[in-house]
């Protein structure tokens, strides 16, 4: 099963960006840091979370029980955000600058049971290619890239975690794994 854990954006000016959906739809800071690569170029990154904020781990589902019946109810919370700007030479710059200056979605996240399971059925379905053999590790987090999807033109992120937020070392390898991802 897999459900919407973030989408992230690679813009101009990742304040403004963050200030947007703050103001907009009730976002809330969560993080902030730079990725530093092997040529001196440079990233910085948000990471705001939803307003509605899981406290404990939730199953797919829920029980609830208005009028005294259990029923098993679907769960859903909105995805994080995660919003990037670059140096003008970083890879982030260079993707951003490749679309007139603004940028926009760079990745759809799914939260997967198992990311390489997944990986290995959208190999045998042919449904994409992956911008690393293995996917990338933290702890208590693992993540993968596809390359730009021929269906759907949307690089997809395949991640298992065990709480919400952010490896910078993993956010810096995946980064640097899309860079010929134009």
């Amino acid at each position: 099963m897999a459900r919407l854990d973030h989408i992230a954006y690679r813009v101009a000016d990742r304040h403004k960006t963050a200030r947007f959906f703050m103001d907009a739809f009730g976002y809330k800071y969560q993080t902030e840091f730079e990725i530093q690569f092997e040529d001196e170029s440079r990233a910085q990154c948000i990471a705001l979370e939803p307003p509605e904020k899981l406290v404990e781990d939730a199953p797919w589902t829920t029980v609830v029980s208005p009028d005294g019946q259990q029923t098993h109810q679907a769960y859903h919370m909105p995805p994080e955000i995660f919003i990037s700007d670059g140096d003008p030479g970083s890879i982030v710059g260079q993707w951003v600058a490749a679309r007139g200056g603004v940028g926009g979605i760079h990745h759809l996240a799914y939260q997967v049971d198992s990311v390489a399971e997944t990986m290995q059925q959208w190999r045998e379905k042919g449904y994409a290619e992956f911008t690393s053999q293995q996917p990338l590790t933290c702890p208590d987090l693992v993540q993968v890239f596809t390359r730009p999807s021929e269906l759907t033109g949307v690089i997809y992120e395949f991640i298992e975690r065990g709480k919400h937020g952010f490896c910078q070392e993993n956010v810096k390898s995946l980064m640097e794994s899309t860079k010929d991802c134009r």
